[in-house]
């Protein structure tokens, strides 16, 4: 069990794997705090690897304790996930495209047609709550315009 700020920082890499060993462990507090201090350290000289390890324990450590006691220690690191960083602005983009593309194909399927401003609408969109709206919605709705109707219909003419 690496728990010494020093020797975590010159084997990071075992420093590491003995967190993930020890997640579930209540001394693994201590093993978090020395990676810690190593990886603050390390981000001055090299902030790709820092980085990366930083983001490796968050989604390993998962929801254990040690994962909620890492993601207390890095709330305050501004590049950690869920601070806005690039990647998770990429990866929220990616999300959004991936159901932007879904809805489409759905209404596409089923024999929907997509107007430029629907498809405009759809693709603009960065709310991924109201993707999700729509996409259940692109299975029952009867034209795309209907997507973005509060009743998920839009008002249908009389017959």
């Amino acid at each position: 069990m690496i728990t010494d700020a020093r020797t975590a920082a010159k084997n990071l890499a075992l420093a590491v794997l003995s967190a993930l060993a020890h997640a579930r462990n209540p001394d693994c507090d201590a093993i978090l705090e020395a990676i810690s201090s190593a990886l603050q350290e390390l981000r001055e000289t090299d902030p790709g690897t820092a980085e990366y390890f930083f983001d490796f324990l968050e989604v390993t450590l998962g929801k254990t304790p040690a994962g909620e006691k890492w993601n207390r220690i890095m709330s305050f690191v501004s590049y950690f996930p869920g601070r806005g960083t690039v990647r998770e602005t990429a990866y929220l983009e990616g999300r959004t495209e991936g159901e932007a593309k879904g809805i489409r194909s759905v209404l596409e399927v089923r024999g929907i047609r997509v107007t430029d401003s629907v498809r405009e609408r759809i693709t603009s969109c960065t709310d991924l709550d109201r993707m999700d709206t729509w996409l259940e919605r692109s299975r029952t709705v009867e034209r795309a315009e209907d997507l973005f109707d509060e009743e998920g219909t839009a008002d249908k003419p009389i017959s």
